[in-house]
């Protein structure tokens, strides 16, 4: 009798066991045969790209065995994400694929539920930013990620979150303040990575450069909200020589170089490290002052302390301007072409000789003829700025428009013997050759 007991209790048991296998539950769904069918099927179908077909066992696996395989939610994204391409609609599915995962998913250690949050707000960003209810649910997401992950963080979410944020900002959904310390964040995770994991430098410097660029093309912020973040940063890091340099450059990319910050941040990388690019940062800051000798003492010893070539043709060329400030044509001239002998598409400098041209014109003779034969040779310096740099030809075109129509009068160069298409000879420091021509 007790025999036949045992019996039945095992038999109950082992009835139980496999009723309890056959629910949303286990890890084989409700029909352990139709989901292992339907997930073989969707497989070999996404293996394929065969996205659309796979959709149909995809959805019986997704439905009914939710708890199957982490593989059923990256390939239900796959599927999903072709399906939104062509219709919208299927972009709540999307979300749904995510929210399904976290659900059974999230405590993954590898792909924790911020981790997954990630993707799902980058999605949402990508197929309805431009709808404000999905774009402020998709930077919620996107910033829980942020917070969750921290120094985790990848940079495709780093990257997008930096684009949410500004979309926000563009729509009036986020203030100035906010956005500043989103890009604080984002940088500060950057250079974590780029400084604690050797394989995340080559990507994480490529996303920390795009963040920079997005964040300074926004126009969020301004030289006295950029100046007071990077005030309080700078205590954090003033013997930290990295940070400076980026820190500078941001300055200087924002023209935010009359900044009592720039001025700390010039002065204490020159003491920690008197290099070139130091004493030309100085230069700055003594320009911004207008203490021209200081200014020019630390771009000449820029000059002299540099060994990158290119580098060196900017400081030149700075140093030129300086001089032409200074109404020191001749040696703006001079400056220009050392410029020009190191960096040939250099075309600002051919934009500076030409203005030292004109402005020289009335010394160079009391001939109001003559005077006027300055503008051939300014024309010509404008001429071949823009052939050396394209970028510059909207600018210089302009240049030539104004200057040209100063040409000598063709009656007054026949009293003169002179005519059209002649060569003719500057004297003095100008020392150049160039073909007559008149005003109409």
């Amino acid at each position: 009798m007790k025999k036949h007991l045992l019996t039945l209790l095992v038999a109950i048991f082992a009835i139980s066991t496999l009723t309890n296998a056959q629910t949303l539950d286990s890890k084989f769904g409700v029909d352990s045969i139709k989901t292992l069918k339907n997930a073989s099927i969707y497989y070999q179908l996404v293996k394929q790209k065969r996205y659309e077909e796979a959709l149909e066992s995809w959805r019986y696996v997704f439905k009914y065995a939710p708890k199957f395989q982490r593989s059923v939610y990256s390939n239900g994204v796959k599927i999903m994400r072709y399906m939104a391409k062509k219709d919208k609609k299927y972009v709540d599915t999307l979300m749904a694929v995510y929210d399904q995962r976290i659900k059974y998913f999230g405590n993954s250690r590898k792909y924790p539920t911020a981790w997954i949050k990630g993707r799902q707000g980058s999605d949402l960003y990508k197929f309805k930013k431009n709808e404000v209810e999905s774009l402020k649910k998709a930077y919620s997401l996107l910033m829980e990620s942020v917070e969750g992950m921290k120094n985790r963080t990848t940079g495709s979410v780093l990257n997008t979150a930096m684009n949410a944020s500004l979309k926000m900002f563009s729509k009036k959904q986020l203030e100035r303040e906010i956005v500043l310390k989103n890009y604080s964040t984002f940088m500060g995770i950057c250079d974590y990575q780029i400084k604690n994991r050797p394989k995340s430098v080559k990507t994480m410097t490529i996303v920390k450069n795009n963040i920079e660029t997005l964040f300074l093309d926004s126009g969020v912020a301004d030289c006295n909200l950029l100046s007071k973040m990077l005030a309080k940063k700078y205590d954090k890091v003033s013997n930290n020589m990295d940070e400076l340099r980026d820190m500078i450059s941001i300055l200087k990319r924002m023209e935010c170089t009359d900044s009592e910050i720039y001025g700390k941040i010039a002065e204490q990388m020159y003491k920690l490290e008197p290099s070139a690019k130091s004493a030309y940062n100085l230069s700055i800051l003594f320009r911004k002052r207008e203490e021209y000798k200081k200014t020019e003492k630390y771009i000449v010893e820029a000059i002299s302390k540099t060994e990158v070539k290119e580098d060196k043709a900017d400081y030149l060329l700075t140093l030129a301007t300086l001089k032409f400030v200074n109404k020191e044509l001749r040696l703006s001239k001079k400056y220009c072409l050392e410029a020009l002998a190191i960096n040939p598409k250099l075309g600002r400098a051919h934009m500076l000789i030409g203005q030292a041209y004109i402005q020289y014109r009335e010394k160079y003779s009391k001939d109001k003829f003559e005077q006027h034969t300055i503008f051939w040779i300014a024309v010509d310096r404008f001429r071949m700025a823009k052939k050396v740099d394209p970028s510059l030809a909207e600018e210089a075109n302009r240049a030539i428009k104004k200057y040209s129509q100063y040409y000598p009068d063709k009656g007054d160069a026949f009293f003169k013997n002179i005519l059209p298409d002649q060569k003719y000879k500057f004297k003095g420091w100008i020392n150049e050759t160039t073909i007559t021509r008149f005003s109409k």
